[in-house]
């Protein structure tokens, strides 16, 4: 059975586990920023989010809990996945899963995939990431991703998929997971006639395409 919750508003490269990261001894590690950019806005609040299968009371809301003492537990078949649903184009710039092998053990992942598109029905793959005994935030690099390989991945729809488990465990434990987006002083608006950025044009967006406001 599909769990979901509505918050307020072939070629890319492995991705390796985050040492750093591993080691953080931040009392706080949601509260925590990326090292590797500076002015990011966390965009998780702004998705749906939906899993494969879960264990009562660890499903989404118990994911998104702005604590890594409380996770999502699957409960079901392999693989697990983390479905991540924007209303519109987002350009994600980072992206980070927390676990702790310390405290999962046998439900630690040691192998997952990403896939991005506009849904679930197009989703193609840009990544694998794996590890052992990772304790803290796993980077998920995204070099290579975006037309022009600008490390920028643009989609509606993003999925992490569980594949294996520490010692083949069954069922997996996330304990978090962060998106982030450029923060951008202003939007103005690009069109033929009004500037080029980087010798480029661009067409004009739509005010319907804007930022969301979280009321």
């Amino acid at each position: 059975m599909v769990e979901s919750i509505h918050p307020l508003p072939r070629d890319a490269p492995r991705l390796e586990e985050d040492d750093s990261a591993s080691t953080s001894t931040s009392s706080d590690p949601l509260s925590s920023s990326p090292r590797t950019l500076a002015h990011l806005r966390e965009i998780s609040p702004l998705a749906s989010w939906t899993v494969s299968t879960s264990k009562p009371g660890c499903g989404v809301p118990a994911l998104l809990a702005a604590s890594t003492a409380s996770f999502w537990q699957s409960d079901g078949p392999q693989p697990h996945l983390l479905n991540i649903h924007f209303f519109k184009l987002v350009r994600i710039v980072q992206l980070r899963v927390y676990l702790d092998f310390d405290l999962d053990e046998s439900y630690t992942p040691t192998k997952m995939s990403f896939a991005a598109g506009t849904g679930e029905y197009d989703l193609v793959e840009f990544g694998e990431w794996k590890g052992e005994q990772p304790r803290g935030w796993v980077e998920v690099g995204l070099e290579g991703c975006g037309g022009e390989g600008d490390g920028v991945l643009r989609c509606m729809c993003l999925q992490v998929r569980v594949l294996e488990n520490h010692q083949n465990g069954k069922d997996t434990h996330i304990r978090g997971v962060q998106i982030y987006a450029r923060e951008e002083g202003g939007r103005g608006k690009r069109g033929k006639g009004g500037g080029e950025r980087g010798g480029r044009e661009y067409m004009e967006e739509p005010e319907w395409m804007g930022e969301p406001e979280l009321r």
